[in-house]
This record gives structure tokens, C-alpha cells and sequence, in this order.
């Protein structure tokens, strides 16, 4: 009997491991591993090219401005946003973090009605196809990472050892360098890292706003692979990013550890509030964030005479470039999302159980360790690595019986849940591991089974997290362009990225009237998803 019962909880164990270990092999491992072995063996020629060379140095000195600049805004603002009330810096919060969670397409179209609205489109002031149009949008988009991670960050440390150096004689700038700043270091570096990263694998942003002159690894593989049909340089060139990642992506680690194992003091007290440091770090969110989306909107009502709602309606008109209407590809975003979130948070569930292990690690013993480490590293990795290297590996992967899915309309659901499958885990492990496993002893004593212990207990608590992880999934997959490039370009499989990205690039007044009306209604649902998410944050978190 005593076998029977250890065995069983090793067997459901066992079992819930599997949907995610196969998801997870045959969608993301399959073709990533595919990439690399073509990469391999045009590796050395392609390095040996001096455009190549040229491509690569530009994707990391972009990248490096990208982050200095947004570290430069961010974190005064961030000694803002700690030294505001509670329930204000949640709202303030969940405001900034909208830029974050916008499409990359929406964000390159705000900035290009941005440089038509005030004349920056041509002339010597002109930032069409610029370094600056790529650099300010980079900022844009990871403003919140900064704000978010170190404002949170700063608002919890201790105010007594600042109130103490000031007591002692320091300044007010020697009390920030000795004491403030060695405190904060371990966010800074945690935020500047995913800035980084985010800057370095751009996709959409530099696709649009930098041009085929502004081209970086992301935008490469692309144009090797499906303008040139030159796979075996588009997988050389996805197995360059990749080294680059994995080597990011381990400091990022390094970085949030150090920043999880650095100690606060308790009685946090927040900053003293000054309404100067407040007010200027305000209004220059207003130009930076605001200015682009107040346009943006403004310009999706813009008509031949006035203001109206006809480019909105024009969403429902076919228009030569596309192959359905921006309407039916809005309808389709919608439905692949919901179909990606649902697939996204059941496996997320599944792999949160196994990693966190509960009383079945105990029954599974040592055999089990090494599953749970390899789902809590290896489930993440689709965040890391670009979803244009995803879709490239589907779309050599997933060509050839048995697995010929690439021209399946349900590939992209899938793709779209690859990305948003890591917010899951990433939002309800940690609620997991904080269960207090003596209200499941408590439940046991009093005669329940582990199955109505789970729905009493783990249920209730771990609900709240499942919600915010669904809700990142599907901003996440509504705005999905990435890999979605890659894949089958059908009328019933075009998503309102890809609709919005053809409308952007083709001219004439009314096409460009209906991309500013479809980039606004997408930029709506996300923004819609972000008030669900901070609706369902219980405490004062970093960005996720």
C-alpha cells in the first residue's frame, strides 16, 4: 500500500510534465535546434562578410544607446515614482507599463504619425529612416522596464540610513552615492539588462522606423529569409543572435539574483515626496509617452475636412495589399489570442505544478530534481530567444512529414503561445512556492483528499496569478509580429500586426488613415489588458 501511495503522486507528477515537455519540444526546441544546425556550417562565411560585420556592430551599438538613454530617463523617474503614494504609484504604474505592452508595429506607427504631425517626416530635421527615430522609440517602449523595476525597488528601502547620513553632515548627493546608490545597483543592472535584450532583438521598431538602411540581425534574418529565400544566411545569422542572447540572457539571470537576495532593511518608509522632482520627471513622461499616443490617436480621426470616424470604418474595406480586410484580421487577432491564452496558460499550469514540485517531491525523489531544474530554466527560453528566430525555425522545422504544421491556420495560436507561455510561469510559481504547506496539513488532518486540497486550497490562492499571467498572454499575443512574419499569409490567417505593417508601409493618405485607426484599436485591447493585470496585482511589483 505504502508503494501504491508514493507511486501515485510520482505517476500524476510524471504525467503533467509531459504536455509541456512535448509542447515546448516539438514548437520551440525542434525548430530552434534546426536553426543552429544550419547555421552552423555557413558560420565562418558569414562573419567573414564586411556587410555582415557592419549589421552585427550596429544591432550592439544600437542596443548600448538604447539602454543609456533609457537608464538616463528612467531612473529619475523612478525616484519619482518611489516617492509617491501607495495607491498613486499603482495607477502611475499601470499607465507606463501600456508603451511596454503595445505592439512593436503600433509604437513604430505612433513615432511616424509623430514625425508627420510636426514635420519630421522630410527636410533636415527629417527622422524618417533615422538612428534617432529607432533610439527614441526604444526608450519609449522600455521606459517602463526601468521605472517599474527600480522605482518599486527604491520605494521599499529603508529611509532611516539616508535620514542618518544626513544627520551626519552628508549632501544630499554624497548621501545618494554611498548610500542609496549601492542599494539600488542590483535593479539597475537587473533592468538594464532586459533593456538590453529588448533593444537588441528589435524587430518591428527597427523594421519600420530605421529602414532597410538602419538593418540589425532581427530585420536580416527576415529580409535573407523571406525576400531572398536565403535560409542558409538567415539560420547563420539567427545562430549569431542566439549565442548573443543565451550570453544576455545569463547575466540577466546573474542580475535579478543579486537583486532577489540583496537586503532591505524592514520598516520601509518610503522618500521624502519633493514636488519638483515629481513634476519634471512628469512632464517629460508626458512628451516621451504621451506625445506619440495622443498623436497617434489624433490622427486615426483625421479626415479630408476634418475629424470623423471614417478611417475607422474604412477597416471594413479590401484594399489591394492585403489579402482580407483590417477588420477580418483585428477578428482574427482576437480569436488566435484567445486560442493562444488558453493553450499558453494550460501548459504554463502544468509546468508551474512540476516546477514547484510540492509534496510530490518528496514521493519522486531524485529522479524528479532534474526534471523540475530543467522545466524552470528551459521553460523561460522562449522569452528570451527572438520570436524571429522561432518563426524561421518553423518555417524549416515544421515543412516535412510528420510534423508539416508550418501551413496550419493553428500554428499560430501555437507560435503566439510559445511567447506568452513564460508570463504564466513566471506569475504563478512564485505564488505557488509561497503557499504555506501547512494549510494543506491542516486540510488533510480535517479528512481532505489531495484533490479537494488542491481546489480548497492551492485553487483559490493561485487563481489571481493565473489570471495576470493569461491576461500578459494575451497582450502578448495580440500584438505578436515577430514570428507571425514567418508564418502562412492566408486571407483567414492575417493578424492585425501584420495588416497594420503592410498599411504602414505602402502610400497614400487614406491607407495611412486606416493604419493610425487599426494601430489605435490594438493599442486599446492591450491597453485593456494592462488594467486587468494591475487590477489582479495584490502587491507593489516589478515589471513581472
Amino acid at each position: 500500500m505504502l508503494r501504491r501511495r508514493s507511486a501515485a503522486p510520482a505517476l500524476g507528477w510524471t504525467i503533467a510534465a509531459a504536455a509541456p515537455l512535448a509542447f515546448v519540444g516539438v514548437f520551440f526546441a525542434y525548430p530552434v535546434l534546426t536553426v543552429v544546425a544550419d547555421g552552423l556550417s555557413g558560420l565562418g562565411d558569414l562573419l567573414g562578410r564586411s556587410a555582415i560585420r557592419g549589421v552585427l556592430w550596429f544591432t550592439v551599438w544600437q542596443a548600448v544607446a538604447s539602454t543609456a538613454l533609457t537608464l538616463a530617463v528612467g531612473i529619475p523617474a523612478a525616484a519619482a515614482l518611489a516617492r509617491l503614494r501607495p495607491r498613486t504609484r499603482r495607477f502611475v504604474r499601470a499607465v507606463i507599463t501600456v508603451p511596454f505592452v503595445l505592439p512593436t508595429v503600433v509604437v513604430a506607427g505612433a513615432f511616424e504619425a509623430t514625425f508627420d504631425r510636426f514635420g519630421l517626416d522630410k527636410g533636415t530635421l527629417s527622422l524618417h529612416h533615422t538612428v534617432w527615430a529607432i533610439l527614441a522609440a526604444h526608450v519609449f517602449f522600455n521606459y517602463a522596464v526601468v521605472v517599474r523595476t527600480v522605482g518599486s525597488w527604491w520605494a521599499g528601502l529603508d529611509g532611516r540610513s539616508t535620514d542618518a547620513a544626513a544627520v551626519l553632515g552628508a549632501t544630499p548627493v554624497r548621501t545618494f552615492r554611498h548610500v542609496t546608490w549601492p542599494l539600488l545597483r542590483p535593479a539597475v543592472a537587473a533592468s538594464a539588462a532586459v533593456t538590453f535584450l529588448f533593444s537588441f532583438t528589435s524587430f518591428g521598431v527597427i523594421l519600420i522606423l530605421g529602414g532597410p538602411a538602419r538593418a540589425t540581425v532581427e530585420t536580416e534574418i527576415y529580409r535573407y529569409a523571406i525576400t531572398r529565400l536565403d535560409f542558409a544566411t538567415a539560420s547563420s545569422l539567427a545562430l549569431c543572435q542566439l549565442v548573443a542572447v543565451a550570453a544576455l540572457v545569463t547575466l540577466a539571470g546573474v542580475a535579478e539574483r543579486r537583486r532577489t537576495v540583496a537586503r532591505r532593511a524592514p520598516g520601509r518608509t518610503s522618500p521624502q515626496r519633493r514636488r519638483g522632482v515629481i513634476a519634471v520627471n512628469a512632464a517629460v513622461a508626458l512628451v516621451l509617452l504621451g506625445v506619440p499616443i495622443a498623436t497617434l490617436v489624433e490622427r486615426a480621426f483625421v479626415t479630408g475636412d476634418g475629424y470623423g470616424l471614417a478611417n475607422f470604418v474604412a477597416l471594413g474595406d479590401r484594399v489591394p495589399m492585403l489579402p482580407a480586410t483590417a477588420l477580418a484580421a483585428l477578428r482574427h487577432s482576437l480569436g488566435f489570442a484567445a486560442l493562444a491564452t488558453v493553450i499558453a496558460t494550460v501548459i504554463g499550469a502544468l509546468a508551474s505544478i512540476v516546477v514547484v514540485g510540492g509534496r510530490v517531491r518528496a514521493a519522486a525523489g531524485r529522479s524528479a530534481t532534474w526534471l523540475r531544474r530543467l522545466f524552470d530554466v528551459g521553460l523561460t527560453l522562449p522569452l528570451g530567444v527572438s520570436a524571429v528566430t522561432v518563426g524561421l525555425g518553423m518555417l524549416l522545422a515544421l515543412d516535412t512529414p510528420p510534423l508539416e504544421f508550418r501551413t496550419a491556420w493553428w500554428i499560430i495560436p501555437v507560435a503566439h503561445a510559445l511567447v506568452g507561455m513564460p508570463f504564466v510561469v513566471r506569475t504563478l510559481v512564485p505564488t505557488l512556492r509561497s503557499i504555506d504547506n501547512r494549510l494543506r496539513e491542516a486540510a488533510a488532518v480535517l479528512g481532505a483528499s489531495p484533490a479537494r486540497t488542491r481546489r480548497e486550497v492551492d485553487v483559490p490562492i493561485a487563481s489571481r496569478a493565473v489570471a495576470v499571467g493569461a491576461a500578459f498572454a494575451f497582450a502578448v499575443s495580440l500584438g505578436e509580429f515577430g514570428a507571425t512574419a514567418f508564418l502562412p499569409r492566408r486571407p483567414d490567417t492575417l493578424t492585425a500586426p501584420l495588416a497594420l505593417f503592410r498599411l504602414l508601409g505602402t502610400p497614400g493618405e487614406s491607407l495611412r488613415g486606416q493604419a493610425m485607426a487599426l494601430a489605435v484599436v490594438l493599442m486599446a485591447a492591450t491597453a485593456a489588458s494592462v488594467l486587468v493585470i494591475e487590477g489582479l496585482r495584490r502587491t507593489d511589483e516589478s515589471l513581472f
